[in-house]
Formats: C-alpha cells, structure tokens, sequence
C-alpha cells in the first residue's frame, strides 16, 4: 500500500472486538482475568491497553519496524531509549539535537556513568573518529532543530554496523510519511507525537519504533519498568491526528517551500535554512533519503530586537513553544526550545538572537506571505541594528 493507504487501513484500524471504524478508548486500569492458568493478553494498563496498542502497531507499521511505543511526551520517549544503555556506556551525539535532549544529557544522562560526544554529523567521518571502544551507539536528529542540518543516515548507519553500535533518530521533523530512518539502517526511530502527528496543538505524545523485536522487548522493559505510558485518551487523539498526516503535510510543505523562497529573496531576512532550497548544504542528501522536506524552516532577522518587533507585528502565526500543526507557529529558540543550553552552545551551533523557526500550517499561503511581508517591512533595515549580546537562560 502507498502512504496515504496504509495510514487509514495498514494496521489497527479498525476495533477488532467491535469493528468500529475508530478504536475506542479502553478506559481501564486493569482487566479480569478469566483463567488464571491463560491469563489475557492485558492484565494492568501499564502493561498494556488495547488502545495504546492499537497506536504502537500503527507506528511501527509506519516506520517498518517490528515493535512500537506510545509515551507520555517526546522527552519520554527520549529518555527512555537512552536508557538502553548502561554506566560505562560511550554515546556519538549529533550537535544540533532539540534543547531538551541537549539538557537531558548534560544534566541527568552524565550522572548516570554514560559519556557521551557531540559531533557535527553531517561530516560523516567526524562520526567515525568520534568512536571509542566504549561507545555503544549514535544519536542522530535529521533534519536537524532548528537550522535544519542534514545527516546522511544511511553512511552513518554503516559505519556504525562496523562497530556494532545501535543508530537512533529522532524523525519529529519529516515523520514516516517523507523519511523512514529504518529503512536506511537505523535501529530505534523516535517521534514528538506532540508535533506533525498529532498535528492539533492538543495532546502532549512521544512515540518509538524499534527495527527488530529483540531491542523490542529490552525497550518494552523499559517503558512497563519506567511506567511513562501514553494515556488512551491521548492515544486515542494521536490516533485520529495520524490519519490526516499526510494531506496535512502536502498543504504545510507546499506553503513551506513557498515562504522559504520568498524569506531568501527579503532584503529584512540575514539567512533561511529550509532544505527544500536548492543552495542548502544538506539539499542533495535530503533528495536522496528523503520523499520531502517538510513544513519547518529557520530564518534569522539579525537581532533580538528584530526578532520581537517581528513577534509583535505578525497577526496570524501563533508564538508558541511547538511546531507541527494546523496553524503556523513561530517559535524563538533562543528563549524556547533550546534555552536549555548555554549562550555559548548556541551560538556556536547557529542559534542567534535573530534566528526564528516557523512551522506552516493549513493558512492559506499568500495570507501568510502577506502577513510577513507587513512585519518584515516594518523593521529598520539589518545594517541599522547591532545583534543583541545578552544571554538568556529561561528553562
């Protein structure tokens, strides 16, 4: 079946108990058991639920793996992937990965006896001279939050073979509908439900997939021992976002591609990264091992001050920590997703004062065009204004 088949009828479609076209939210804690000698197949909800299952199996048949599984937040589903390692455990880590992986690792992974090395990971050999004999796996975020670097999956995933170490991506930006990092050679993919998915700016969802059943079941340890479930009602939301994935995503990318090319023509904009922009770095391999380039882009206005003036001006984006959703979002890295990390760390890995991120949503594009174009030209011009040198730390 192609995409947009399989997300309504590949797998956990419809309620196998009922035949409902909706699979129902099994509000239980626990399930009787009839025969104490053949227990059910669920026993305590933590364990198992019909609804929660129903959205693992959708996933994994999604990504082409053998086993799923719903968390409580992409941080959830984060963590607790990395807790398939152990103390003494050596990770290779993409550079640009989302602020809250960068503080889970820094903050609570290195407590824990496991090290790990940030590296720029589109130099495919920076990856392989990171390696040590304790290093066990590599983290990778592709396209990259939020300047949009671009990792070539499958040349790390064979140099990570080589060395027997597990390959994790974190795929929230492209879902499966345009990259499928399994089908490249990855081991574990991980999503922020919260985002494309669930795609409404409702419901708060992390979800992994692991390519054999084997590191299906060290995760399923995991997740039951660790408890960060995903509830059924959110599930169930996930569920009906995940349905209109792809027809959300045709809408969002196409206007992506549009005001990408528009925002590197504007004299107010220093730099956009978008893949989809045939002057990208990554463009080529992002044609290569991807189907699309997806609904996020970046772009940098100069300063702090630019970039609030913008805030202020815009009608129609929402400002807001997420991205992902029927409506477009403008976000400001520097006090949002990353503000976990240092000023430093930041600056270092191209998140300026004047870098915003913009999700498009389901607007009609030359209403957001317009819409920007008041902002944009309402700013003094970028000569005129000194980048702003405070730091911000808000967590």
């Amino acid at each position: 079946m192609n995409f947009a088949t399989k997300v309504l009828h590949g797998s956990a479609c419809i309620d196998p108990f009922t035949g409902a076209s909706s699979v129902p939210i099994y509000q239980a804690s626990t399930f009787h058991q009839f025969d104490l000698d053949q227990p059910g197949t669920y026993d305590y909800a933590r364990s198992g639920n019909p609804t929660r299952h129903a959205l693992e199996e959708a996933i994994a048949a999604l990504e082409g793996g053998a086993r799923g599984f719903a968390f409580s937040s992409g941080m959830a589903a984060i963590s607790s992937v990395f807790m398939l390692f152990s103390a003494g455990d050596h990770i290779v880590v993409a550079e640009d990965v989302y602020g809250g992986t960068f503080r889970f690792l820094t903050r609570v992974l290195s407590r824990m006896g496991i090290s790990f090395t940030f590296v720029d990971a589109t130099q495919t050999e920076a990856v392989r001279a990171a390696i040590t004999p304790a290093t066990k796996g590599v983290y990778l975020e592709t396209p990259s939050n939020p300047t949009l670097k671009v990792t070539d999956i499958a040349a790390v995933s064979a140099i990570a073979k080589e060395h027997g170490l597990l390959v994790i991506v974190d795929n929230t930006f492209l879902t499966p509908y345009y990259q499928r990092p399994l089908e490249l050679g990855a081991d574990v993919v991980i999503h922020s439900a919260t985002k494309f998915i669930g795609g409404h700016s409702d419901v708060v969802a992390g979800l992994a997939v692991t390519r054999d059943a084997a590191l299906g079941e060290q995760l399923y340890l995991i997740q039951n021992g660790m408890g960060a479930i995903l509830g059924v009602q959110d599930c169930w939301l996930v569920m009906r976002g995940l349905k209109t994935l792809k027809a959300r995503l045709d809408v969002s990318t196409k206007s992506a591609g549009i005001l990408a090319e528009w925002l590197s023509t504007h004299p107010g904009v220093s730099r956009v990264y978008y893949t989809g922009l045939a002057d990208h770095p990554g463009h080529l391999v992002q044609q290569r091992q991807a189907s699309g380039h997806g609904a996020v882009l970046s772009f940098d206005v100069g300063s702090r001050e630019r970039a609030k003036a913008l805030f202020d001006r815009v009608k129609l984006p929402i400002v807001a920590v997420s991205l992902g959703a029927v409506e477009t979002i403008l976000s400001y890295p520097a006090m949002m997703s990353h503000a976990a990390m240092p000023a430093a760390e930041r600056e270092a890995r191209g998140i300026t004062d004047g870098l915003i991120r913009l999700s498009a949503g389901l607007e009609d594009v030359d209403d957001l065009l317009a819409d920007l174009k008041q902002a944009l030209d309402a700013l003094p011009p970028l000569s005129a204004v000194q980048p702003q040198k405070e730091a911000f730390s808000r967590v």
